[in-house]
C-alpha cells in the first residue's frame, strides 16, 4: 500500500492536495541497527514506514531497553511529544530490518496543516486511533496475563517474530526473555 492510499483510507485528497504531500516527503532507506532517533536530540521528522519494521524504545538508566512500539509496513511512527513540541526525545527508535521510510519535517508537517486543513482531520484521526491503542496496551498490562498479552501480540503483529529477536518481544510485553520462551513452550504443547 502506498503512503497516498494509507491516507485515503481516512480522507479524500484532491490531486493538488496529494501532490503537495508526496513533494513534501524525504524518502529514506535504513539498515537494520541504524537509529532514526536517539535519546536527548530533538525529534526533527514524523516517520512513516514503507517497508521493513522499526523499533521505538525507552533505555532506562541501568541500560536495559523497553520496547513502547513496533512499527511495519503502513505505521507512522515517532516521539510525538519531541517532534510536536521540539523537546529532546525520550526514546530511540531504530530499524530491526532493513527498511524503507518517508519522512515529513516539522516545518513542512506544520504548513502542510495550515494550507490543506484536510490533512489536519487525516493527523486528528491517526492520533486518536494511537491515543486508543496506546489505552488499551495499558490495560493489557494491568488487566492481563503474559499468555493473554502474547496471544494479542501474535494477532497484532502475526509476522513480527520471524525477525524481532525474543528480548524485544519479551521487553514490549513487560515479562523477561525466559518467561516468554516458557509461554511459547506452553503454547505448543498445547
Amino acid at each position: 500500500m502506498t503512503i497516498l492510499q494509507s491516507i485515503e483510507k481516512y480522507v479524500a485528497l484532491s490531486k493538488e492536495e496529494a501532490g503537495y504531500f508526496t513533494s513534501i516527503l524525504e524518502t529514506k532507506i535504513v539498515k537494520q541497527g541504524e537509529l532514526l532517533e536517539k535519546p536527548g536530540e530533538i525529534t526533527p521528522y514524523f516517520i512513516y514506514v514503507k517497508s521493513g519494521c522499526l523499533m521505538t524504545y525507552f533505555i532506562h538508566p541501568d541500560g536495559s531497553d523497553h520496547v513502547v512500539q513496533f512499527a511495519t509496513s503502513s505505521w507512522w511512527t515517532s516521539d510525538l511529544a519531541s517532534f510536536t513540541k521540539v523537546t529532546p526525545s525520550n526514546y530511540a527508535t531504530k530499524a530491526l530490518a532493513d527498511s524503507e521510510v518517508h519522512l515529513i519535517y516539522k516545518k513542512d508537517f506544520d504548513e502542510l496543516l495550515e494550507r490543506y486543513p484536510v490533512f489536519e482531520k487525516f493527523f486528528r484521526l491517526l492520533f486518536q486511533n494511537s491515543l486508543i491503542t496506546h489505552q488499551n496496551r495499558i490495560i493489557q498490562t494491568v488487566a492481563h496475563t503474559a499468555e493473554e498479552r502474547y496471544d494479542y501480540f501474535q494477532q497484532k503483529y502475526p509476522t513480527l517474530e520471524q525477525f524481532v529477536p525474543q528480548k524485544y518481544i519479551a521487553s514490549y510485553l513487560g515479562i523477561t526473555p525466559e518467561f516468554l520462551s516458557k509461554i511459547r513452550r506452553k503454547k505448543m504443547g498445547r
